[in-house]
């Protein structure tokens, strides 16, 4: 009997899923220098091959589903009503990051993780920074594309700059300040409806 498709998808998900949490109890218990794909792979009871088909290095374990994430904002912009203002469209789009961080990043310990080493090693605040300003210009992309008479490339990227990065800003304090999920949530959300004023000016 074969596995159908959404069964080997469902296997492969729970692979990766295995390697992330595996991942984030090693960094925490080991060290983040400490430990190598190896490692992850052994206490995950899987190949270093099996790693390598999920992830390319260390570093993309950090940002697990940074890419989906990524994804799933410029969805919400793309399918968005017809007739949907500028402000509701990036207040989905940043909802939608702000829910799939709290389902996934914060429960394992990633995003806690994740922030102190952008502050201890170069290499990940390096690579945390070259990711977060890449996606930021394909979101900024996707609202040029959907208001194109709203804004323009500068204009987006500013606008994607200041929202973006209060969340990112609250986020990292929240999780400085005691690390729970709740109110890290929280401190995203709030940060988000402060941004979002930013668009209010537009046009003016």
């Amino acid at each position: 009997m074969t596995e159908g498709p959404g069964r080997r998808e469902r296997k492969k998900q729970q692979t990766r899923d295995t390697l992330i949490a595996t991942a984030a109890r090693l960094f925490q218990e080991r060290g983040y220098e400490a430990t190598g794909v190896a490692d992850i792979a052994e206490a995950a009871d899987v190949s270093k091959r099996t790693f390598f088909l999920h992830f390319p290095t260390k570093e993309d374990v950090l940002l697990s589903d940074g890419r989906a994430r990524l994804d799933l904002a410029i969805r919400v912009i793309e399918e968005r009503a017809p007739g949907t203002p500028l402000r509701d469209a990036l207040a989905a789009s940043l909802a939608a990051m702000i829910d799939d961080t709290a389902a996934r990043d914060l429960p394992t310990g990633m995003a806690a993780l994740r922030a102190r080493l952008i502050v201890e090693s170069p290499a990940v605040q390096a690579r945390v920074l070259h990711t977060a300003f890449a996606g930021q210009a394909r979101i900024a992309d996707a609202l040029l594309d959907a208001y194109p008479d709203e804004l323009d490339r500068t204009t987006a990227a500013a606008v994607l700059g200041a929202v973006v990065g209060a969340v990112s800003a609250a986020a990292m304090a929240a999780l400085r300040e005691d690390g729970d999920p709740a109110a890290v949530t929280e401190a995203m959300r709030r940060a988000a409806a402060i941004a979002l004023t930013t668009l209010d000016s537009l046009g003016d």
